[in-house]
């Protein structure tokens, strides 16, 4: 599609944002009553609780109000958003109600700051906004379906609160090595949680998922505690942006805590089924022994290729044989890693200290480290939303 929102408009539509941020949290309650009023079928697309739901509305009216200078760069998200909206079951004529019930909540809530001028500049970004979107969703459409339908061929416990998962898709579902997919369980409909893929591809098309159960998380549990081999889960498209770059020989450094391991795995995997790795080092950290649940395989792995190296290490477990400390400590007493290419992936706090080591004293390249973007994993229906 051509054309562009009028940047020019960028200082208005970032105002106006401004101006409604001490009522914002009204507003997006607002704009969901005017919407399940206007269209009360449209609530079935959403899950039960809307609490996290306000939170990612609100972030994406910042990222749509304050993109608009920066056409490219908003395309690309909206085309992702667009994408996925497939698997709620978002149709075409659903973004006219969508942009109705916007425009009602912050004309309510700008009160006298609403012009003319600026409903023209809302109205202006978000028909771009959802032209962006339906287009991409008929280009998927294309190419693949809304979701995958999967049935669960493995369940292993790790501990009290991991469960390493296999699944087998009723049909190939294509994805990079690093990427990660979206799960809705039979227990709790239209939730969805985003899981990395711990496997490179297989022949059999299988996918191995690593879960951890964290409190009040619906989805988690229903996958660690009650799922069983045999039962039946929906996948969503994969995503994510941290994947090997060509198909060179390389050093690399990969970096993990909990389950952020998974990606980790796949893009190892994906280096020995290619050959592409000169050397490889993979820290993994924990805050106790009993928390590296997947050393085992990893360990195994490291015997069969001489080129991997893996190291772990644990913050909180004096008895532990290995490395102690926390991973950007760890790191900083191997070496400085300027000439490896980067991939961490973890808790946000985790990702955050060790590439503030790593771009600073550790001398790695800012465009040498890679870590999964957060714009990326956006649970929940995403009319307009994502954070």
């Amino acid at each position: 599609m051509s054309g562009s929102p009028d940047p020019s408009r960028a200082d208005l539509l970032r105002g106006s944002l401004t101006a409604v941020a001490p009522a914002a949290h009204d507003l997006v309650s607002h704009f969901y009553a005017l919407l399940f009023l206007r269209r009360p079928d449209l609530r079935e697309l959403f899950p039960p609780a809307m609490d996290l739901q306000r939170d990612r509305l609100l972030a994406a009216l910042l990222r749509l109000g304050t993109g608009a200078d920066e056409p490219h760069e908003l395309r690309r998200f909206l085309r992702r958003l667009g994408r996925d909206h497939r698997k709620y079951g978002v149709l075409d004529e659903h973004y006219d109600a969508v942009g109705s019930a916007l425009i009602g909540a912050l004309a309510r809530y700008l009160g006298g700051r609403w012009t003319p001028e600026l409903q023209a500049a809302w109205l202006e970004v978000y028909t771009w906004a959802a032209a962006v979107m339906i287009e991409a969703a008929a280009d998927d459409a294309e190419e693949a379906p809304p979701w995958w339908d999967a049935v669960i061929t493995g369940h292993e416990p790790r501990g009290r609160d991991i469960a390493v998962i296999t699944v087998q898709p009723d049909q190939p579902l294509p994805y990079h090595p690093g990427q990660h997919v979206t799960v809705e369980t039979p227990w709790w409909p239209r939730v969805w949680r985003h899981y990395s893929i711990a496997n490179a591809p297989r022949v059999d098309g299988r996918l191995e998922l690593h879960v951890r159960a964290v409190p009040a998380g619906w989805v988690s549990n229903a996958l660690v505690h009650r799922a069983r081999v045999g039962d039946h889960i929906r996948l969503g498209p994969a995503r994510g942006g941290l994947v090997l770059r060509g198909e060179t020989l390389r050093r690399t450094l990969c970096v993990a805590s909990g389950t952020g391991l998974a990606p980790i795995k796949a893009l190892v995997q994906h280096m020995a089924q290619r050959q592409l790795a000169n050397r490889a080092h993979v820290f993994i950290g924990a805050k106790y022994g009993a928390d590296l649940y997947d050393l085992t395989a990893l360990a195994a792995m490291a015997q069969m290729y001489p080129w991997l190296h893996v190291i772990p290490a644990v913050s909180h477990d004096r008895s532990f044989a290995g490395d102690h400390g926390a991973l950007p400590d760890v790191l900083a007493r191997y070496g400085r890693w300027h000439d490896h290419d980067v991939f961490v992936s973890g808790s946000a706090a985790m990702v955050r200290a060790t590439a503030h080591r790593l771009t600073g004293e550790l001398g790695v390249a800012p465009q040498r480290l890679h870590t999964e973007s957060l714009d990326a994993i956006v649970p929940g229906p995403r009319l307009l939303q994502g954070c």
